[in-house]
């Protein structure tokens, strides 16, 4: 069977595109509701924030933050902002904050900023130059759907932020 193939079986569109057919994303295997894998590429560079609703694999530099679900970031991205996502595998540098539900940081990684995460894996090599703080996943404590309330106080010459629960 050739891989140019204009029969039925091949493509995207029914078969007509004589492309053959993408794997399903994660998402679309596990039955999620999220959208197809969105990509930004090594010779592409955002300013301002970035949410997806699909899962997105980030190449490229962004200066700002990014929200989404699942996230891959390759080994010569560099992130300038806040990092929001239920899972992620980190490779390049970050310059902001990571909260992450389950989290992998890869050895290239190298991120300057403080990580919340509920799971964490750490290849060997990679650098943290911030704060770990272990989220439990049953305390309810933290959300990682949006931005959080964020209230501090002082007590004893330490300044201590804790997260509010945030209005339903």
């Amino acid at each position: 069977m050739s891989m140019f193939n204009n029969g039925s079986r091949g493509g995207r569109d029914g078969g007509n595109s004589g492309l053959p057919s993408a794997p399903p994303t994660m998402a679309q295997a596990s039955g999620g509701k999220r959208g197809m894998f969105s990509v930004i590429g090594s010779d592409m560079v955002i300013t301002g924030n970035v949410a997806a609703t699909a899962d997105l694999h980030i190449d490229g530099r962004v200066e700002g933050d990014i929200a989404c679900g699942n996230f891959v970031q390759g080994n010569d991205s560099h992130i300038k902002g806040a990092v929001r996502a239920e899972s992620a595998r980190l490779g390049g540098s970050i310059e902001g904050s990571v909260s992450v539900r389950q989290l992998t940081i890869e050895r290239a990684a190298r991120i300057t900023g403080d990580v919340e995460y509920e799971s964490i894996a750490i290849e060997t090599g990679a650098s943290i130059d911030g704060r770990l703080k272990h989220i439990a996943a049953d305390s309810g404590a933290r959300t990682f759907d949006g931005p959080p309330s964020v209230a501090a106080h002082r007590d004893d010459d330490v300044v201590q932020f804790t997260t509010a629960p945030t209005a339903a």
